[in-house]
Order: structure tokens, then sequence, then C-alpha cells
């Protein structure tokens, strides 16, 4: 395809290079820096909107501070694809997101002018206070340390985490600048009071006053620079349109300013830097998907997109053969909800990503958007089951790792039927490790009380939601994968599966596989070439991890020379559970052999989920080579693998 004219921006290979360029000279580079995101994410897919929306923003902090001595925190971090391009990453940019290429967020071992990495939200200022802190206490920074910027959207800032971090900003009183990004919108239109308040700052007169006046802001601004400290606390004060939160929390309040406005931004920013002395907000107006007509268009403001044409804004998507799991999920709850007016949905911000926006559409007084809030999520659904509700919390496994005390502590120890519908199991491709679902077997799988379950296919996933709106008896969570189903028949409507029970797949002999979770196609590929050596393993779907199906593990093992587990989690999880249960039956003791096919002890980097299977050790060729060297036929299977 054809790359964008970018005269300006190809003699920039470091922030240091943005301090030659005039006011004017900005703002072409940030129209070039624009048209290089959008061509770029066209190439790679991946998160566009939110990184449009700060391109004049990433110019002006680049020009006006000095990274990576000044700490620029970008909250979430989605929006750092410009960022990459100014620090010395253009050349690789088209790897984002891919096998051995740039992460698609911030990431401290790829370059040092990310000095934290982020993907979930709403933890920069913590961050960027730790940094203004550590500097103060003379902590050593390969880079040094200088100013703590953090970046944060409206959308993070409705977290609870954003709140205690300005509470002891405002606090400790260290020099610290946090800067709003404000699109009203995050993934999902926000929600809350917070966002309305924040709407209600620039509705009005004020903000085209406070335009008006800083469009000649290059007279107006610089006059603090003169009149001293406290003659720069009351301009800036004066500025502000209704910051009163904001201040009551010790910040000093600036804007709301146009984010796109280089007329604005400039001369603020250098105001702020010249002149903050405590924690300081500067509250700037952006539109995600800025400059970029399809991406403004869409209702997420383009917040990820596969490849695309760069003209239409076209997405180039692979024509699916099967049903995503989310849809799966999203139509089977819509038919319980049918039926049954106690059935409601929970969701952190992600209606459209959990499929809840099925449910919102049809039945809006009993779907929950809470915000970026997943801890307020689930002891709300806490509540909610207390008060006679059957709600459905559904949260992507890496995001409900945040309410983890909240589903000890509000909903186990209550036994209190909350459904966790966990999206985003096992390895997701190009997100990488932040975003993998990992751990959730494991940290559910422990409490007391808890039902966990796993769907081996879509077929199995509409049964699981039937089962989990029937159990009323205490907590109830079932997991799939991001991505399409396995293309099974699909039931009319989901049967409600006896508590604890796995299901036979087929008979065999010397060797058992009890699969957890959607490896099960891998392992019935890997029996088919076990099968041309004259292997025949028992396949058996576990269903649950808690509480196992001991009767079904028992007969496995006694039936059999070697049992194998396979699921899509960390140690600790499913296969562990099984082993305890193996030792307490003083199975071992006999010889009986045992292996668990578990995600490896380490984060793995974004790939296509097929090759991070690869590197996990859990696709079908290495479930064939695990059968093979159990049985003592190991040789041949090394060179397998």
């Amino acid at each position: 395809m054809t790359r964008p004219q970018t005269p300006l921006l190809d003699t920039v290979s470091s922030p240091a290079d943005l301090k030659r360029f005039s006011d004017a000279e900005l703002r072409q580079l940030a129209d070039e820096l624009r048209s290089e995101t959008i061509a770029a994410v066209s190439e790679t897919g991946g998160h566009l909107g939110a990184g449009l929306g700060v391109i004049e923003l990433t110019v002006a902090l680049h020009h006006i501070f000095d990274a990576p001595r000044d700490k620029i925190i970008w909250d979430v971090s989605h929006q750092c694809y410009p960022h990459k391009i100014l620090t010395g990453r253009r050349d690789r940019i088209r790897t984002i997101r891919q096998e051995g290429g740039l992460s698609g967020f911030t990431k401290r071992s790829e370059s040092p002018y990310d000095p934290f990495g982020a993907a979930h939200s709403s933890t920069s200022i913590s961050a960027a206070l730790g940094f203004a802190a550590a500097r103060d206490l003379g902590g050593a920074s390969d880079t040094g340390h200088g100013d703590a910027i953090a970046v944060i959207g409206d959308g993070a800032m409705s977290a609870g985490m954003a709140f205690e971090a300005m509470n002891h900003a405002g606090h400790l009183k260290k020099r610290l600048i946090v800067i709003l990004n404000d699109n009203e919108m995050s993934i999902a239109p926000p929600v809350g009071a917070l966002s309305s308040y924040l709407s209600r700052l620039y509705a009005g007169e004020p903000f085209q006053e406070f335009k008006a006046a800083a469009k000649g802001a290059v007279s107006l601004l610089p006059e603090p620079f003169q009149m001293g400290a406290k003659r720069a606390k009351e301009v800036l004060k004066g500025m502000a349109v209704g910051g009163t939160l904001f201040e009551q929390l010790g910040f000093s309040y600036v804007g709301p300013i146009d984010g796109h406005d280089m007329d604005q931004l400039l001369p603020v920013l250098r105001t702020v830097k010249a002149r903050a002395s405590g924690p300081i907000l500067i509250h700037m107006i952006t539109k995600k998907g800025k400059g970029y007509a399809p991406a403004e268009s869409r209702r997420d403001g383009g917040h990820a997109t596969a490849k695309f044409d760069v003209t239409t804004g076209e997405q180039k998507k692979s024509p699916s053969n099967a049903p995503s799991y989310t849809k799966v999920f999203a139509e089977a709850l819509l038919k319980h909800a049918a039926e049954d007016d106690r059935i409601c949905g929970v969701t952190a911000a992600m209606p459209d990503g959990t499929g809840l926006d099925l449910l919102e559409k049809r039945y809006p007084s009993r779907c929950f958007d809470v915000g970026i809030a997943e801890q307020h999520a689930v002891t709300f659904s806490a509540g909610l089951a207390a008060g006679g509700m059957r709600p459905f919390c559904a949260i992507y496994s890496t995001f409900l790792q945040r309410g983890f005390d909240q589903v000890v502590h509000d909903v186990a120890i209550q036994r209190l039927p909350v459904r966790f519908a966990i999206d985003r199991a096992g390895l997701v491709g190009a997100d990488g490790a932040t975003h993998a679902g990992s751990f959730d077997v494991a940290y559910l799988s422990n409490l007391p009380g808890f039902t966990v379950m796993a769907a081996a296919d879509e077929a199995e996933l509409v049964h699981m939601v039937a089962t989990a709106a029937a159990h009323d008896s205490g907590p109830i969570a079932f997991r799939y994968p991001r991505g399409e189903g396995e293309g099974v028949t699909m039931p009319e409507r989901g049967e409600v599966l006896e508590i604890g029970k796995g299901r036979m797949i087929r008979e065999g002999s010397r060797v058992a596989i009890l699969s957890f979770g959607t490896r099960l196609g891998e392992v019935m590929k890997a029996c088919e070439g076990l099968g041309a050596r004259g292997i025949t393993p028992t396949v058996a779907d576990a269903r649950f991890s808690k509480p196992l199906d001991t009767d079904l593990i028992d007969q496995l093992a006694a039936d059999h020379e070697a049992l194998i587990t396979i699921e899509e989690g960390a140690i600790g999880g499913f296969g562990s559970h099984v082993a305890q249960h193996l030792a307490e039956q003083g199975v071992f003791d006999e010889g009986f052999r045992f292996r668990s096919m578990v995600l490896p002890d380490i984060f793995i980097d974004q790939a296509s989920p097929a090759d991070m299977y690869a590197v996990a050790g859990l696709n079908a060729a290495q479930i064939e080579a695990k059968v093979l060297d159990v049985l003592g036929v190991g040789n041949i299977a090394g060179k397998r693998a």
C-alpha cells in the first residue's frame, strides 16, 4: 500500500528531535503522525481510536518534557502507538501485537521511554506518584528522575484505584502532573456520575469562553513567568471551570482545554512545567478516533480493529465458520433471561466484549455496566444475589483478577449464588500476557463452596449457562475462550448438568486423558496420530474442576496404566486438584503414572493463539508426545515434538 508523505516525521528518531520544531511545525508533525498511525494499524490491526485521540498531546508532551528523564505514563497504554513512533520504534511499528514484535501496550523491557508497563486501566496515577516519591527520596533510575506525568482517560478515572491515588497525592503534595484525557468514551460509552460531572464541566459557555481566551494564550499565559508563583496559581484557578472535585482532593485544576488544539495545549503545558509545585490536573477534551472518519463514527471510536482499508475503513476479517463463544454465551443467557426475570447481567465497562450488549438492548433495567470497576462489579453482584436476584457477572479472566478479594470475602465466604461468566480464558493472542486468562481455575478452585466449570466446546457452554442459571446453592463460574467455537451441533436449549460430573468421550486402553476446557479438540487430534501407532487412549471431559468427579477419576486410574490431565491454566489448578485426590487415595503408592499438562511457569509473549499454545506445549503434537513418553515410547516422541 502507499505510505503517507511524512517529511517532518522522517527527521524524528527520538523525542529530542522535537525540541527544534516551531509550534507551526509541531502542528504539521501531528498531522503526519496521525497519518502514519492510521497507515500502520491498517496493516497490522490493533488499537486505533485511543491513539488518534492523543496525537496532539503526544507531540506536545515529547516537545515540552524531557523523556525518558521525565516519566510519561500512559494509563492502559493502548493509546501509545504514536508515542512508540516518536520514541525510536517507528521502524518496528508494523510488527505491533505480532510474534516477536512490539507490544500493543507500554512495556518496560521494550524501551526506556516506557517507564511503566500497563494493559489494565487506572494504574497510572499510583505509578506516577510512586516515581515522584522515588525521585524525592533519591531513588536510582537508569534514565534519571524528572517530572512524573500520568495520562488517564475519563473511563479509567471511574475506577476506585485512580481516586485512591489522587487522595494520596493530595496528601503528599508532591509535584505530580495528571492529564485527564476526557473523550466521554473508554471502550463503551462511559457510565456513572463522574462522567456526567465531567460532561457538565464543558457543556456550557465557560468552555467556549476559555477556548476563545486560550486562542490568544501565547500573549496571555507567559504573564505568570514575571508575576511569580502566587499570581500563576490565581491565573490557573481563574481559568478553571468547576474543578471543585479535584481541588477537594488536593489538586490544582486547569481546564477543560481542547486536546486537539496546539494553541491551547502548548501554552498550558509550558506554564504547568514552569510553575507547578504540588499535584496538578489538566482536564483536556478529545475525540476518540480523531481525524479518521470511519473510527470517529463507530460506537467505540475505533477502539480495536482488524486490518482495514484506509480509504473505506472496512475491516479485513476472515470469514467465520463457527459462532464465537462470547456470542453463544450472550444468546444462551438471553433465552434464560426471557423465562426468568431474576436473571440480570453485570459488566465492568465491557458490554460489547462480554456480549452483554444483547441483554442490555432487550432488558435494559436488568443489565448493569458499572464502569471500569471490577471490585465493585463483584460486590454489587453479591448484593444482587443476597437480594434475591440471579446475577451473571461477566468479566474477562484477566480483569476478574482485580476483584479477587471481593470474590473471596463478599461472595465465597457468604456462599452467595453469583454466576461468573469468565470470557477470554486461556491464551488470547495479540494482547499477550497482560490479557491471558491463565489463573482463574487455580484462584477459584481453591475457594470452599465454589463450583468451577470449563466448556470444551460451544454446545457445552450452552449447557453451562443453563447449569449456572439453575444453581442457587453457592457461587458458580464457567470459563470459555476468545474466538470461534469448534463448529459442533448446537442444542436447542441447554441442559442442567449434574454438579461435579464429567463425561466419557471415548473408551480406550492403557492411558487415559482427562481434559478440562477447550483443549479437548487438540486431544482428539492427538488421538488420531496415536491411532496410527496402535495406541488408543481413553478420553474424558472433566467439565468441573470444583467439585471434582472423583468417581470418574478413580475409574480412569483403576482401568489404566497412566493418566494425563490437560488444561488451559497455570499450575495449581485442575491437574493439581486431581493429583491431590489421587495421592490421598494412595494410587501413587502402586506405581501409577500421572502427568499434568498446564501452562508453563512463564508469561507468554504475544503471538497467534496456536503459536502461544505451542510455546505452552499444549497442542496436538505435544499431547501426542506426552502420551508416548508416559508409555515409554519417548525417543520417537522427542523427534516429533
